[in-house]
């Protein structure tokens, strides 16, 4: 793979009359990616980067064009706060972790250092988009348009306050929680230096392999993993997964060998190389064996990052995963002294639904769904629904961590979820992945495009396509489980060809119509590009606010081609083509 290392300290300087130096920031990590080059301009403060915080600055008459900007972690990937700026038009981004976004042990100092990361809008080896970086010295160079055009760099939290109290200019909204001015003027001072040194090398990586092959679909198999590496001592970032996956390995082991478990499907143990670069290791041995697994891995456990605290838990999963999550934590006891995880819903679905977060791009999680269509899932317990302070940093200790939680009581809880999911995917005759799951999923399309219906019948066009589509697909669900309640349990291949079925259903969900190397994330719910419904929408919704930007063709497309991908997933999961009668 190829990637950014710092080969001398790159630094913040804050300049007055372009010439006197009034303060350096010289911070301890760099982010990988980053161009190397200087910039210098007047800063703003743009709360976490988000599209509708740079709107904001809009709408307040601040300008962003040839100013670096200032932002909050949290919220988004840090990849895509460089893509937003880069979109403003902003020289470059800096990045501080405000405290209150995170937790901390008891009586800790409310102060972060400076986080490591990436900032490449992707995952996988940058330098090598859409194909696999196996021997990638025999390709000619390529490179991802995810990779950053501005320089980037973080900067502790103390750091981070000391540049907001130069700022000056219009007061900063109430809603963003922080009192400061926006900039781009600053006191006492002239423009902000940012000087970045990075250097692009070459690095061989590996990923490590271990399986427990199943005893009647060998074939079929659960990928359990976890990255290894991390910047500094990484701890809670990649130690403790790590452990964790060979815990779940030496259990399932024991399970097969000395009591008697056959897994009908197979078990992969995945320990992943070059994670803190963006997923790479996971997602080059997707890109290389593209062809392959979507038509043998059943699904995908994220064992990263699961303990940063103890009392509250979130998760990020396919709904094809809802169901499983539900029955497992009816199943596993809570943390000591904390809660039962079943308390957490008890049935309730609207409760359920606040434990599910969106997928992040930095989630290895996210290629497996979002490129390579297979079911996936992450999760973490936090305290008080914040992430770890000290996560990415070097501060990620033994003794910090074992000062925030009981380590041995949270890895065991996390075994035990990760143990559940496994033997469920592994035993039952019936994959119990829940397809029905989706049914919600695309009524809320639906229905979120018939709000829009008066700026749809403008333009000539109807919605009643995206509705038989879906109501398609609630046809073929429900056929489906009358099917396997019909299916006689002893008749393997008539299982294995229902099994099938419900296999590909988050397969189906990709993009037929983009190309997997120049818009790698097809998936049309959980993707990112313009065959995604959230950019369906974000299109439509410019109808109404900036007509100019609209582009009616270009909209047309979207709906047809997201409508079509609908009707692919609802006629693949209808069986054969004798059995699906369409309208076309």
């Amino acid at each position: 793979m190829s990637c950014f290392f710092n080969s001398s300290l790159n630094k913040v300087t804050i300049l007055k009359n372009g010439q006197e130096v009034i303060k350096v920031i010289s911070p301890t990590t760099y982010v990988a990616y980053s161009p190397s080059t200087s910039k210098s301009g007047g800063l703003v403060y743009c709360h976490y980067g988000r599209k509708e915080d740079f709107i904001t600055l809009s709408e307040k008459n601040v300008n962003v064009t040839g100013n670096l900007v200032l932002v909050r972690s949290g919220l988004i990937s840090l990849s895509e706060k460089v893509k937003n700026a880069e979109f403003f038009k902003a020289i470059g981004v800096l990045i501080y972790p405000e405290p209150s976004d995170f937790a901390f042990p008891d009586d800790a100092s409310q102060t972060i250092n400076a986080q490591f990361g990436h900032a490449h809008f992707g995952t996988g080896d940058p330098y090598t988009p859409g194909f696999p970086s196996f021997n990638h010295t025999q390709f000619p160079p390529s490179e991802s348009s995810g990779l950053p055009k501005i320089p980037v760099q973080t900067i502790s939290s103390d750091d981070g306050k000391k540049l907001l109290e130069f700022l000056d200019g219009v007061n900063c909204p109430s809603q963003w929680q922080v009192q400061c001015m926006l900039g781009p003027k600053l006191k006492e001072a002239n423009s902000v230096t940012l000087e970045i040194n990075n250097v692009l090398a070459e690095k061989k990586i590996y990923n490590i392999f271990g399986f427990l092959r199943g005893f009647d679909e060998p074939d079929r198999y659960v990928i359990v993993g976890a990255q290894r590496d991390a910047k500094g001592p990484g701890v809670a970032k990649a130690a403790v997964g790590t452990s964790l996956l060979l815990e779940v390995a030496r259990i399932m082991r024991n399970l097969v060998k000395n009591e008697g478990y056959k897994p009908r499907r197979s078990i992969v143990f995945a320990s992943w190389g070059a994670g803190e670069f963006g997923s790479v290791g996971a997602t080059e041995w997707l890109e290389g064996y593209l062809t392959t697994l979507h038509t043998k891995a059943i699904a995908y456990i994220n064992l990263d990052s699961t303990v940063q605290g103890s009392g509250t838990f979130r998760a990020s999963a396919s709904p094809l995963m809802y169901s499983i999550l539900k029955k497992t934590m009816n199943e596993v006891n809570g943390p000591a002294s904390s809660y039962s995880l079943s308390s957490l819903f008890n049935k309730d679905d609207s409760k359920f639904e606040e434990i599910i977060v969106p997928f992040s791009m930095e989630d290895a999680a996210y290629p497996f769904i979002a490129y390579s269509g297979i079911p996936s899932a992450s999760f973490s317990f936090q305290k008080d629904n914040k992430s770890y302070a000290y996560i990415g940093t070097e501060m990620d200790t033994f003794q910090n961590l074992q000062s925030l939680v009981d380590i041995d009581t949270m890895c065991s809880t996390v075994t035990q979820i990760a143990g559940q999911i496994i033997l469920r995917l592994t035993h039952d005759h019936k994959l119990p992945l829940d397809y029905d799951e989706y049914n919600g999923v695309l009524l809320q399309s639906a229905m979120a495009l018939s709000k829009k219906y008066a700026t749809l019948r403008e333009k000539g066009l109807s919605i009643k396509w995206i509705y038989s589509s879906r109501g398609d697909f609630k046809r073929a669900s429900d056929t489906l489980t009358r099917e396997f309640t019909d299916s006689d349990t002893d008749d393997k291949p008539m299982l294995r060809s229902l099994n099938d079925r419900i296999m590909k259903v988050e397969h189906n969900f990709l993009s037929p119509y983009v190309s997997p190397k120049d818009t790698p994330f097809r998936h049309i719910i959980y993707g990112s590009g313009n065959h995604t419904f959230t950019a369906l929408m974000e299109h439509l919704n410019l109808a109404d606010t900036n007509r100019q930007l609209f582009d009616e063709d270009l909209f047309r497309n979207q709906l047809a081609l997201f409508t079509w991908t609908i009707q692919g997933a609802a006629n693949a999961l209808s069986g054969e083509i004798w059995d699906i009668d369409n309208e076309f």
